[in-house]
């Protein structure tokens, strides 16, 4: 599409009764979220070179780091903005919100038959040392999706060791980086940066173009997102295809990059998921793909391919158990709760209290 389209049209606005939600109930979700701002600073270059992820010398920062904005956020139902508060177009560090971005554009991939099959070694396809030996070239892409791949090296300047033993309930506070021994490809789940981020480099490979042209054109665009976002790559992420130097961006934020946005566009996003990856009559993401991500990992049954799921209830007990959730350190969800036509975007809202802020929001529907 030209890169000189107008601005978006801002995405309808209904009023909270004709969409089944109590006006009052509603109101006092967003002040809740309004009212728990996260605990992290303004200063997020700070932030992260304090050590908050990882000590120096791990923790160098790669890429562009911008200071954040205050909370902000939007509530959908059945396709219209019930309510939204805060700088909703002001486009934000998301962290590992972007892992879910990344795994659409393994859907388009799937459907495109760049990929036959995920459980399909990454290496019938890509011809990259990076995918190569008895274990790197053992790994599929499911492995790589649902976090269980094991993979093992060091890209961009970052060994996975860094990111091995982390603790998501205590992160920021517990010990990690210390190099485990390796399990069998399939065989374990991790939280791991850097082997995402093979990931993206697998499917740069596959596209043989940026990958955030891609989202660009492939997802954003058709959506009628704006043109504020952007998806950063580490300064040292450089590969070059068919003579061609190119950016390879990370799945998360903590060295810097990723996905800067804003709560509209990411409402987008998490509509044409809710719509089943349609968007006006147009299939923009293969339906079998949103299927595919809402099923759990043997492994980690509240994790899909690069989505969180609310399987247990354990996320958010008010919301389904069919609900997905694309989530960023910081205080980043947007949550798709395809059994009541719901989708809301929070941003730096205390991951704390998330699951307060969702039961508000249930009590806030009628029917």
């Amino acid at each position: 599409m030209p890169d000189d389209l107008p601005p978006a049209a801002p995405l309808a606005p209904a009023d909270p009764g004709v969409l089944g939600l109590d006006a009052a109930a509603l109101a006092e979700a967003v002040r809740f979220a309004r009212a728990h701002e996260t605990p992290w600073p303004r200063d997020l270059r700070a932030h992260l070179e304090s050590g908050h992820f990882e000590p120096p010398p791990h923790n160098a920062i790669l890429g562009p780091v911008a200071p954040r904005g205050g909370p902000a956020g939007m509530i959908l139902r059945q396709g219209r903005v019930a309510a939204s508060w805060g700088d909703v177009r002001r486009p934000d560090m998301t962290f590992s919100v972007a892992k879910s971005y990344l795994s659409l554009l393994a859907g388009l991939a799937l459907g495109d038959g760049l990929i036959v099959g995920l459980d399909e070694p990454v290496a019938a396809r890509v011809n990259s040392p990076h995918f190569a030996g008895a274990r790197n070239g053992a790994v599929t892409w499911r492995q790589l999706l649902t976090l269980t791949s094991e993979w093992e090296g060091t890209l961009w300047g970052k060994s996975d060791v860094i990111d091995r033993n982390r603790d998501l309930n205590r992160e920021g506070k517990a010990r990690k980086g210390e190099a485990r021994p390796l399990r069998a490809p399939g065989t374990f789940w991790e939280y791991n940066d850097v082997r995402v981020n093979a990931l993206s480099l697998a499917l740069l490979h596959l596209f043989r173009r940026p990958l955030a042209e891609v989202f660009r054109d492939r997802i954003m665009d058709p959506i009628g997102a704006s043109r504020d976002w952007a998806w950063h790559a580490y300064d040292t992420a450089r590969v070059t295809i068919d003579g061609v130097e190119m950016p390879s961006v990370p799945g998360g934020g903590h060295w810097g990059g990723g996905v800067f946005i804003g709560a509209e566009d990411q409402a987008r996003i998490g509509l044409l998921v809710a719509r089943r990856g349609r968007w006006e009559g147009r299939q923009i993401v293969p339906e079998s793909w949103i299927d595919a991500i809402a099923e759990p990992c043997p492994l980690k049954p509240d994790y899909g391919l690069l989505w969180w799921l609310n399987t247990d209830g354990a996320r958010a007990p008010a919301a389904s158990r069919r609900s997905l959730f694309a989530v960023g350190a910081g205080g980043h969800v947007t949550w798709i709760d395809p059994e009541r036509d719901l989708v809301s975007v929070t941003r730096w809202l205390d991951p704390a209290v998330f699951a307060g802020y969702a039961e508000r929001v249930v009590a806030a529907l009628r029917g």
